[in-house]
């Protein structure tokens, strides 16, 4: 449907959920798709389940804070399948001590998670990019998809580090986009998906009860979601797969929401 027949990715946080869908999506559409995540277990997980499904895929164990173990992966996947087409930074994640307790405030706040998490979310964008971007700049094609967050977009409470990076990363994807452009001409694209609430291992306990039910704040998620939902992991292959192919070809510089009109509505 895309003709991304025979492209390659790197999905940092592939092994994880929202990762692993996007993952999923793009091997379906016959990308060669390379799994980077910290954990041995989990990337060969990912990697066998895309390959059972018939696709093709390839373990890239590395740090995205880590600089070598990232020229490392790149170097595997150069020599293994010459070219980098796609890069999805989707590694990212929270801390507890860089978030605001229902009863704390802004003062009880870690500092040092707060860097964590800054970290791991922005930095752990711009330093993959920095590396295998660089094999775009030299070929002067390439679509690199930024994972955001509605966070970024409006105030959210509890969330700050986690808001403040993603924001960050809001504005460098604007930024890359125009510097990719400007420097390497038109065939390098720099977009981000900003996903609305979906469900995964960091933020169950927040959203669900034990027995499925919603929990306050999951029900006052809801209640502001028009289409009265979570998102489903699969729900972003479609954005991921169409930024990633010749179809968005003159598309650059934007954050898309996967929100169920969560930032279209006002609440009224």
């Amino acid at each position: 449907m895309f003709n991304l027949e025979g492209k390659t990715a790197i999905i940092t946080g592939g092994n994880g959920v929202l990762g692993g869908a996007m993952a999923h999506g793009l091997a379906a559409q016959g990308v060669k798709v390379g799994i980077l995540g910290r954990s041995v277990d989990t990337v060969e997980k990912r990697v066998k389940e895309i390959k059972d499904a018939g696709g093709t895929a390839m373990s890239l164990v590395a740090d995205v804070l880590d600089k070598q173990s990232l020229e490392e992966a790149k170097d595997k996947v150069l020599k293994s399948w010459n070219k980098i087409d796609i890069l999805v930074n989707g590694a990212g994640g929270n801390m507890k001590g860089a978030t605001i307790g229902p009863d704390q405030n802004f003062f009880d706040l870690s500092l040092d998670d707060f860097s964590k998490v800054n970290d791991l979310n922005f930095k752990g964008t711009v330093l993959p990019t920095y590396i295998f971007g660089k094999p775009m700049a030299e070929s002067k094609n390439g679509s690199i998809i930024n994972i955001s967050s509605m966070a970024a977009q409006q105030a959210i409470t509890r969330v700050v580090g986690y808001s403040a990076a993603k924001a960050a990363v809001d504005n460098f994807t604007k930024w890359l986009a125009v510097e990719m452009a400007q420097k390497y001409g038109d065939g390098i694209r720099v977009n981000a998906i900003a996903p609305g609430f979906f469900i995964g291992e960091q933020n169950r306990d927040l959203l669900l009860n034990k027995d499925g039910s919603l929990t306050a704040r999951g029900e006052t998620i809801v209640s502001n979601t028009p289409m009265k939902r979570f998102g489903e992991a699969e729900e972003l292959q479609g954005v991921t797969n169409w930024l990633a192919s010749d179809s968005a070809s003159f598309v650059t510089g934007i954050v898309v929401p996967v929100d169920g009109g969560f930032s279209a509505f006002s609440g009224v």
